[in-house]
């Protein structure tokens, strides 16, 4: 039997995969419980639920087993794994726990802080290293670190990666990468842990070695993944071996020629260099992949955009094979729109007018596509105008939230000293009560701001603003007596509050975990309402639950950053925060989405609008590596970063097989002309 199968752009993966298994299973429903489903996400195990009730209409039924690839049950894998010492069971025996996301960083950035001032004492010529700059160089190590121990690599031979011709400063960031080849496995065999990415490839490694030892007895599918991290691919080949195993692959491309296909397997721009490689992989070529769901017509119109998509973007080196192309056929572009807007204000309003357009049709669906998260909420916000409620699947920075923002107010207000400005900011926050009514609170804010805050900036802190209070006492054209008395109280009130995070930093610098207690115990103080405490304020809701989470992670190992001043916590609070979302735990509105590219891959609407498409954006700058140059990557057996374009790329495809496709882009950002990317898009632009 072909354990390999595709499921072509056109058709809508997850309700195709669903169609599939329920006609294998049509004799005995029992059966399709026996089936593991492995996906690459967890939204991608969820859309799938959400297909098997389209597909049977909402009946009950007992569901396939589905999982993320990458997430291994690891107490079945003990349980059912053989017990040889040389296999699957020997590597998990003491395999030890994951050290957290924010403990690696924070140790990461004590070690890289260490040894570049160690550097500025022996060389006067460099400067001693900010706090957040070297958190931010932490982060980049822990990346560098993720790739390596994704690709299987070491870093055993680093001095090998910087001939002589080679710039000294290549020398003397290799000084730093050995701070992961000495002190961070020296740390982590003292605390007993291994790397996220270590722990993760071992299991899946571990997975695949206890199902050749012993293959299931269950059917087993890996369904849309492509591959790129080498242990899933590991995983896959060995699943495709399995007597019950199948592989079914998203959108492999039949209409390149054959002699066209090893260009593929060279460009790692080009959208199928992953599904090229991970065939190589399996020892298969195109041939030997079925349709999933049998043999069946192709719309022509379909047929048509399919052939346009896979021209437009073929590799870079055969393009000159475009002058020799048949004319396209018009069907092609049915149900496909070009739209470009002159700014990126306009560009999220065509996409909102899309996007509600669509609710004029009952049942009908549609998302928008992008991986340009500000696009995203602006596009958010003008349905919100409308009444049309709309999550971001990829969710909102932490930062950008009520209860992040609460927060982040609240340090830069201390730090800069209760300027009005930053004090401002803060009270006009719709969390801050001081222990009264809210309209309370707005009521004495505007006479706070009459009676000090416009004019000459008072004096730092909040003796300033009750000397700059008292001096309008005096000023016969100043405001009402009752102005001036609510200003002073609620002055008062402020330092009440806030006092446990001043003391702290105007006595200087103290430890980073005792400004961050007394930092949560002023925004509380802020957050306090009459009818609740402050606590129940600022910890309610998503974000404030993610904000708690981002605190509870960050209190145990914040004593790494060691003492820090006003300036420094904030800096350093802003870099901490960044990269931490908020995701919905429910979508707001059952026919509109906004996904990002991967998501898409693998979901189902009648509409996709695709916006962003400009250079840059989508697809995304290859990027630079701070630690390697490019031949460095190369050598040390990195991926090249071009393979994000050729990712976006097959992302990209994919969606443009949906029903009705709008691909939608600004003309101008930032006063200057964009470009569209590929460069092939616009020779089939309608």
């Amino acid at each position: 039997m072909t354990q390999l199968y595709s499921i072509p752009s056109w058709r809508p993966f997850v309700d195709a995969l669903a169609e599939g298994l329920l006609a294998r299973t049509a004799a005995d429903p029992l059966a399709l419980s026996d089936y593991v489903i492995l996906l690459p996400t967890r939204r991608a195990c969820r859309s799938l639920r959400e297909a098997f009730l389209r597909q049977t209409g909402g009946k009950a039924m007992l569901l396939p087993r589905m999982r993320p690839i990458g997430e291994v049950d690891e107490e079945e894998l003990v349980l059912t794994a053989p017990g040889d010492e040389s296999g699957a069971l020997a590597d998990l025996v003491d395999l030890p726990p994951a050290i957290s996301t924010t403990e690696r960083v924070l140790r990461l950035t004590e070690l890289v802080k260490a040894l570049r001032n160690a550097q500025a004492k022996a060389d006067p010529a460099l400067d001693e290293i900010g706090p957040d700059q070297a958190l931010l160089l932490a982060k980049e190590l822990a990346r560098l670190l993720d790739q390596v121990q994704t690709e299987g690599l070491t870093l055993d031979n680093l001095e090998s990666l910087v001939p002589e011709e080679y710039a000294d400063h290549w020398a003397q960031t290799v000084v730093f990468l050995n701070i992961l080849r000495s002190e961070w496995p020296a740390y982590l065999a003292a605390s007993g842990e291994i790397d996220p990415a270590e722990r993760r490839s071992r299991l899946m490694r571990a997975q695949a070695q206890a199902w050749r030892d012993a293959p299931p007895a269950h059917p087993v599918i890996v369904a849309g993944s492509t591959g790129s991290i080498p242990a899933t691919a590991e995983l896959i080949v060995t699943v495709s071996q399995l007597p019950n195993g199948a592989v079914v692959l998203p959108g492999l491309d039949r209409v390149l020629a054959e002699e066209d296909w090893p260009a593929v397997r060279r460009d790692p721009t080009h959208p199928q260099f992953g599904l090229a490689l991970l065939l190589e992989k399996l020892g298969a070529d195109r041939d030997a992949v079925s349709e999933w769901t049998g043999p069946e017509d192709t719309p022509a119109q379909r047929a048509a955009r399919t052939r346009l998509i896979a021209e437009a973007l073929r590799p870079a080196e055969t393009t000159d094979r475009w002058r020799s192309l048949d004319r396209i056929d018009p069907a092609a572009f049915d149900g496909l729109e070009w739209l470009a807007a002159p700014s990126p204000a306009a560009e999220a309003e065509l996409a909102a007018q899309c996007l509600r357009e669509v609710l004029e049709v009952p049942g009908k669906t549609a998302a928008l596509v992008t991986p340009d998260r500000m696009l995203a909420r602006r596009v958010a916000a003008q349905l919100d105008r409308w009444g049309v409620r709309i999550d971001d699947s990829a969710g909102r920075p932490l930062s950008q939230t009520e209860a992040g923002r609460f927060f982040r107010l609240t340090a830069e207000a201390v730090a800069a000293r209760l300027s009005p400005v930053a004090l401002l900011a803060l009270l006009k926050h719709p969390m801050a009560a001081l222990g009264g009514r809210p309209k309370d609170m707005r009521r004495a804010v505007r006479n706070l701001e009459i009676a000090c805050l416009r004019g000459p900036k008072p004096s730092g802190g909040a003796e300033g603003l009750r000397r700059a209070i008292e001096a309008r006492r005096t000023d016969p054209h100043g405001p009402a007596a009752e102005i001036l008395d609510d200003a002073a109280r609620l002055t008062d009130a402020i330092d009440a509050a806030l006092s446990p995070l001043t003391d702290l930093l105007t006595a200087g610098r103290a430890p980073f975990d005792q400004v961050l207690t007394a930092h949560i115990r002023a925004a509380e103080n802020l957050a306090a309402r009459e009818d609740r405490p402050g606590a129940d304020s600022v910890w309610r809701d998503d974000d404030g639950e993610a904000l708690a989470d981002f605190i509870h992670d960050l209190i145990p190992h914040g004593g790494l950053l060691g003492p820090v001043g006003s300036g420094d916590y904030v800096a350093l609070i802003d870099a901490l925060m960044q990269g931490k979302t908020v995701r919905p735990r429910h979508g707001a509105h059952p026919r509109l989405a906004i996904l990002g590219p991967l998501e898409a891959r693998l979901q189902h609407a009648d509409r996709f609008v695709l916006a962003g498409l400009n250079e840059g954006i989508w697809p995304p700058e290859p990027g630079d590596d701070p630690w390697m140059s490019r031949a460095m990557r190369r050598d040390f057996g990195l991926p090249a970063h071009e393979r994000r374009i050729g990712l976006a790329a097959h992302d990209f495809a994919q969606a443009c097989g949906a029903p009705e496709v709008v691909l939608l882009r600004a003309e101008k950002s930032g006063g200057q002309q964009t470009r569209p990317r590929p460069v092939g898009w616009s020779a089939w632009r309608p």
